[in-house]
C-alpha cells in the first residue's frame, strides 16, 4: 500500500506518476489509463498523417490542385446528412460499441480504397472528400471518449498529457509517411492507416475496461447507450454553451485558414521583391518560398511539441481553462494588427510560428477540455457537429472571403483588417465562454466515481 501524502491526504505518487509530472499532474492510480489514451492518440495522429499523405498523392496525380477548392463545400453538404445519422446511431449503442464500430467502418472503407486503387480505378476525388470527413469525425469521437471517461478535474489535469501523444504522433507519422511512400507507395499508406485504426479500437476497449474496474457506477455507465432523442445540430441550437463552442470553432477555422492564405501571399510578395518577377528568377523564388515554409513547419512542430509537453498543464493549473482560452486569439490579433503596418518578413514569420504552435498545442487541448462539463449526449453528438461540420463550414466561408477579396483586388492589409474584425468576434465568444465556465456548478458526485 502506498503511503499517504501528508498535504493532500491522497496516496503518494509512484515512480511513473513522478516521471509524468513535467507533462501533467497525474494522481496515483491514473497513470495506466491516461498512458493508454496517450498511446491511442499517438497512433491515431500517426495514422492520420499516413492517410493524409496518400490523399495528396491521389488528388495531385488524378484531379489536380484545383479540386481542393471545391472539396470542402462537398464535405460540408455531406456532413449535413452524416451528423444526424451518427447521432441516431450513437443514441442506440453504448460508448464501447460506438468507439469500436465507427472506426472499424472507416477501416473497411480503407480496405475498399486499397482494392480499387490496386485495380487501377481513379479514387482521388472520392478519397479526398472521404478523408476530409473521416479525419474530423474519428478524432472528434476519440476525444469525446476521453471526455466521457474523465471527470472535469481529471480532464483538466490529464488532457495535456494526452495532447503530447497527439503532437508526437503527428511528427512521427509525417516522417514515417515520407519513408513509406519512397519504399512502398500509397497503397502501403492506406493499409498502414487501417491497421493503426484497429489498434486504436483495441486500446480504447482496454481503457474502457480499466475504467469499468474502478467502481460499480462506471460499469453501469459503460453499458448505458449514449441516448437522447436530439441530433448534434439540435443540441447546438438549444444550448447556449454549445452554441458558443460552435461559434468559437467556426471563427477560429476562418481566421486560421485566412491567416495561412495571408502568410502565403506575404511569402510570395517577399520572394518577388527580393528576386524579381521575371521568368529568369522563377527558380530562386521557388527556393525562397520552399525554404520559408520548411522553416515555418519545422519551428511550428518543435515549438508546439515543447508547449504541449511543458507549458499547457501549467497554464491550466495557474490560469484555469477559461482564462487559457484568451491566449490564442490575443496572439492572433497581434499578428494581424502588425500586418496592417507591413512588418518585416522575419517578424511576420515569427508571429505565424507562434500562432500555429499555440493553436496545435494549447488551443487544441483547451478546445477539447471545453466539453468536460457537458452532458454525455453532447460529448458525442454535438461534438461531432462542431468538430466536423463547423470546421468544414469555416473552410467554405474562408474560401468565399478569398474569392471576393481576389475579385475586388484586396491587398494584404485589407485581408488583415477582416481578420482583425473576425478575431475580435472570437474574443467576444471566448469572453462569454469564460463567464459560462466560471458559473458552472460542481460536477455531480456520481461522475467522479
Amino acid at each position: 500500500m502506498k503511503e499517504a501524502d501528508g498535504t493532500t491526504g491522497r496516496p503518494s505518487k509512484g515512480l511513473v506518476e513522478r516521471l509524468l509530472s513535467p507533462f501533467a499532474d497525474v494522481h496515483p492510480g491514473e497513470a495506466s489509463g491516461v498512458l493508454l489514451l496517450t498511446l491511442m492518440m499517438f497512433l491515431l495522429l500517426s495514422g492520420y498523417y499516413l492517410l493524409k499523405t496518400a490523399r495528396e498523392i491521389f488528388i495531385l496525380s488524378e484531379g489536380g490542385a484545383e479540386v481542393k477548392s471545391y472539396a470542402s463545400a462537398g464535405q460540408a453538404i455531406l456532413l449535413l446528412v452524416i451528423v444526424p445519422a451518427y447521432s441516431a446511431f450513437a443514441a442506440r449503442v453504448n460508448r464501447a460499441q460506438l468507439v469500436s464500430w465507427v472506426p472499424l467502418f472507416f477501416t473497411a472503407n480503407l480496405v475498399l480504397f486499397a482494392i480499387a486503387a490496386r485495380a487501377g480505378l481513379r479514387v482521388g476525388v472520392v478519397y479526398f472528400i472521404w478523408f476530409g470527413i473521416f479525419n474530423v469525425m474519428v478524432i472528434a469521437q476519440f476525444w469525446a471518449f476521453a471526455n466521457d471517461l474523465y471527470t472535469q478535474d481529471q480532464g483538466k489535469r490529464l488532457f495535456p498529457l494526452i495532447g503530447v501523444g497527439s503532437s508526437v504522433g503527428a511528427w512521427i507519422g509525417s516522417v514515417r509517411a515520407g519513408g513509406l511512400v519512397k519504399s512502398s507507395g500509397p497503397l502501403r499508406l492506406l493499409l498502414g492507416g487501417a491497421t493503426i485504426l484497429v489498434m486504436c479500437v483495441v486500446l480504447a476497449r482496454v481503457a474502457e475496461k480499466f475504467k469499468r474496474s474502478e467502481s460499480p457506477a462506471q460499469v453501469a455507465r459503460s453499458g448505458e447507450p449514449v441516448g437522447g432523442d436530439q441530433n448534434g445540430f439540435h443540441l447546438l441550437i438549444s444550448n447556449r454553451y454549445l452554441t458558443l463552442i460552435a461559434l468559437l470553432t467556426l471563427l477560429l477555422n476562418v481566421v486560421n485558414t485566412s491567416g495561412e492564405y495571408l502568410f502565403g501571399r506575404y511569402v510570395v510578395q517577399n520572394a518577388t521583391a527580393i528576386y524579381g518577377a521575371g521568368p529568369a528568377a522563377e527558380a530562386a523564388r521557388g527556393q525562397f518560398i520552399g525554404g520559408a515554409y520548411a522553416t515555418l513547419y519545422g519551428r511550428v512542430n518543435l515549438l508546439g511539441l515543447l508547449l504541449q509537453m511543458f507549458a499547457v498543464s501549467r497554464i491550466f493549473k495557474f490560469l484555469g481553462l477559461g482564462r487559457a482560452l484568451f491566449i490564442h486569439p490575443i496572439i492572433a490579433i497581434t499578428g494581424y494588427l502588425m500586418m496592417l503596418g507591413g512588418p518585416s518578413f522575419g517578424v511576420m514569420r515569427g508571429l505565424k510560428t507562434l500562432d500555429n504552435a499555440v493553436d496545435y498545442s494549447l488551443g487544441n487541448t483547451t478546445r477539447q477540455a471545453l466539453w468536460l462539463p457537458t452532458s454525455r449526449e453532447a460529448k458525442y453528438k454535438a461534438k461531432q457537429a462542431v468538430d466536423s461540420f463547423c470546421v468544414r463550414a469555416g473552410d467554405v466561408i474562408q474560401a468565399g472571403i478569398v474569392f471576393a477579396g481576389e475579385l475586388l483586388s484586396f491587398a494584404i492589409p485589407t485581408f488583415a483588417a477582416i481578420n482583425v474584425a473576425l478575431t475580435t468576434l472570437w474574443l467576444v465568444v471566448v469572453s462569454s465562454l469564460n463567464r459560462r465556465l466560471r458559473a458552472q456548478a460542481p460536477e455531480p458526485v456520481e461522475r467522479a466515481a
